[in-house]
């Protein structure tokens, strides 16, 4: 009888072990599950939220345990995102959420401290609209204005009617960033370089900052509505312009269209990411270069901490300095002379040494302000 109930108890202690195992087997299996919450252009807009994207799908490659849920809020207000990110807080370990509309996120992500969130163009703010740094919070803004100063001179060299332009979505700061370093580009161009490139706005496409003030510029309004892009693009076209340097999501590709449409008269300049293959044409290609936000790589380095324990809640600016910023000078991926890549490149080490430092949406100072050495 003693053997039998000894032979019992070892059954219940293996099974109990086995269970024990099996569970933690099935809570390393579970993998991490995130959630981005993008704009309204989503995340297959080619540009911003794609980016984004694709950071979490290269840490989902190496994890594939890992898996992701696309969340588009279609509206672009802020009240609207934060109730987005609210709704489906408790249903994620990661929320990427990707603009300046999730700033007052603060509040939400004290009152869910082991969520982990991952902010993209902006610092979270507390109720009162303070910036606050959280331990459960990994925040990135990008200096926007040193990739808008590469495409500004760029542009400058480049153009053959003297006339260019940018076209914006929403006057975000990191929108009024890319239009600010443009300016500062075209202006350092002229100064120091030998050219004599006009800025060309349209008076009934100014932008409103988060402040209220006039930034000027060449605004959609929204960065989904590829109707009005194309109409600026043509407006732009009309006017003389010969290239337009693009920071506006999906409304982007209405002044795309418009470019493709004008055979050969309107280049463009891409923003974020590589997109040169947006740009073909037949055999030919509309896409200048393009100037890069580099979002993929560190929303996949974030992930990466949080999946090996190292994730530390902080709000960093990302910049030259750490090849966060930059533009495509690869063979086959753009239609720059090999002087104004030689000229771009000189530039470059004197944004990244703090030599030349572009003007920003709260930089202290506009384009008009830029010091030129």
């Amino acid at each position: 009888m003693k053997k039998f109930v000894g032979f019992i108890a070892m059954v219940l202690i293996a099974g109990l072990l086995f269970a024990a195992g099996s569970a933690e087997a099935t809570s390393q299996e579970a993998g991490l599950n995130i959630a981005i919450i993008t704009t309204p252009s989503g995340v297959d807009d080619g540009s911003f939220n794609q980016d984004n994207y694709n950071g979490i799908l290269a840490f989902i490659d190496e994890n594939p345990e890992a898996q992701v849920t696309a969340i588009r809020e279609p509206s672009g207000d802020v009240a609207a995102a934060l109730k987005t990110a609210a709704d489906v807080v408790a249903e994620y370990d990661v929320l990427v959420c990707t603009g300046f509309q999730f700033a007052g996120i603060g509040e939400l992500a004290k009152e869910n401290p082991e969520t982990k969130f991952i902010l993209v163009d902006t610092y979270p703010t507390d109720a009162v609209g303070n910036t606050v740094e959280l331990p459960n919070v990994y925040a990135m803004t990008f200096a926007e204005q040193e990739s808008g100063f590469f495409a500004g001179v760029a542009a400058a060299l480049e153009t053959k009617t003297n006339k260019v332009a940018v076209v914006n979505g929403v006057a975000y700061p990191s929108n009024v960033n890319y239009q600010y370093g443009f300016e500062s580009g075209v202006i350092y161009a002229n100064k120091k370089l030998g050219t004599n490139a006009e800025l060309v706005e349209l008076a009934s496409q100014a932008g409103t900052d988060v402040t209220g003030a006039n930034v000027g510029g060449n605004y959609v309004g929204s960065f989904a509505d590829e109707a009005t892009g194309k109409v600026i693009g043509q407006q732009l076209l009309g006017q003389g312009v010969d290239i337009v340097f693009v920071a506006a999501g999906a409304s982007g590709n209405g002044v795309f269209t418009a470019a493709k449409e004008s055979d050969g008269k309107l280049h463009v300049i891409g923003c974020d990411v590589d997109q040169w293959d947006d740009g073909k044409v037949g055999n030919d290609n509309i896409i200048l270069t393009s100037v890069l936000k580099v979002m993929s790589l560190n929303v996949h380095r974030a992930l990466s901490s949080i999946q090996d324990g190292t994730f530390v809640g902080a709000n960093v600016l990302l910049k030259a300095d750490t090849d966060s910023t930059g533009f495509v000078k690869e063979n086959g991926r753009h239609q720059l002379s090999a002087s104004t890549i030689e000229k771009l490149d000189e530039a470059y080490k004197l944004v990244q040494d703090g030599t030349l430092v572009p003007a920003s949406n709260f930089g202290g100072f506009t384009p008009e302000g830029f010091k030129v050495n």
